[in-house]
């Protein structure tokens, strides 16, 4: 039989690549958006859905749930760039990438686990990032939301293991999507004493997710993972030296390797 799949954040970029490589290989796909009726050439099913309201969450998964009988994947893709010097930083724009990045996660598996374990089975699939992995300059709200949903999946797939579901971290590198246009950037203060160092990372941010990795790239690495009978608990998807500096971070004291970061990013 058909999977059936549930995708968050399928409007655009990697949730969208995703959805549609899945639904040429036959999965039958329900992507979310907070506004579908902006997508309406999406070449398979959007719903609405707000991963920061559990009755939005409820209610989509129970339109699947009713239509189809079953959810075999879930796939925790939405997300919300955020940069900035940490100090200056809106704490309300903090709480909102935690919001989207780490809370909304939480939101959707709450409300899917329960089906996932009625059927004894189910693939739990949460988008984290290779920046989740270590501090990076004037994005440090965003790495730390997403170090947060990488551990809280490593806790999730030991407790829900003995359910039959299987959770899995997938981070990725810098892919080209449209995430830089919808980022929070807090604002360059004429009196910042960060501006300077802020401005000169702030383009190379976005240089490098322009000349990131196609989309194409994350949906077949997510459509191998759904395949394997035993997949591994954490997957990274970026290019080499975004997936070694990883590996490097584990090696080096950490002095050095902050001396490395700080070479990188001309600081």
């Amino acid at each position: 039989m058909n999977k059936i799949v549930l995708i968050t954040g399928a409007s655009s970029g990697i949730g969208k690549a995703i959805g549609e490589f899945l639904n040429n290989k036959g999965f039958v796909v329900y992507g979310t958006s907070r506004n579908p009726l902006n997508y309406k050439k999406s070449k398979f099913t959007l719903l609405t859905l707000d991963v920061s309201d559990e009755n939005s969450i409820k209610n989509t998964v129970s339109k699947i749930i009713k239509k189809e009988g079953k959810l075999d994947v879930l796939i925790n893709n939405a997300g919300k760039g955020i940069t900035g010097p940490v100090e200056e930083t809106p704490l309300e724009e903090i709480k909102k990438a935690f919001e989207t990045n780490f809370f909304g996660v939480i939101n959707v598996c709450n409300t899917v686990l329960p089906e996932m374990r009625k059927q004894k089975k189910g693939l739990v699939i949460n988008i984290s990032s290779i920046a989740g992995y270590m501090g990076l300059p004037y994005r440090g709200i965003y790495s730390a939301s997403k170090s947060a949903l990488s551990i809280y999946s490593e806790v999730l797939s030991l407790e829900t293991k003995q359910f039959g579901i299987t959770v899995v971290d997938v981070a990725p590198g810098d892919f080209v999507t449209n995430i830089a246009a919808g980022r929070y950037h807090t604002p360059l203060f004429k009196n910042s004493n960060y501006k300077e160092h802020y401005a000169k990372v702030l383009k190379q941010i976005d240089a490098e997710v322009n000349t990131g990795l196609q989309p194409e790239i994350m949906a077949k690495a997510i459509y191998k993972i759904i395949l394997k009978k035993k997949p591994k608990v954490r997957y990274r998807v970026g290019s080499f030296m975004q997936r070694y500096a990883i590996h490097i971070k584990r090696l080096l004291p950490d002095r050095l390797y902050e001396k490395i970061l700080m070479k990188h990013y001309k600081l």
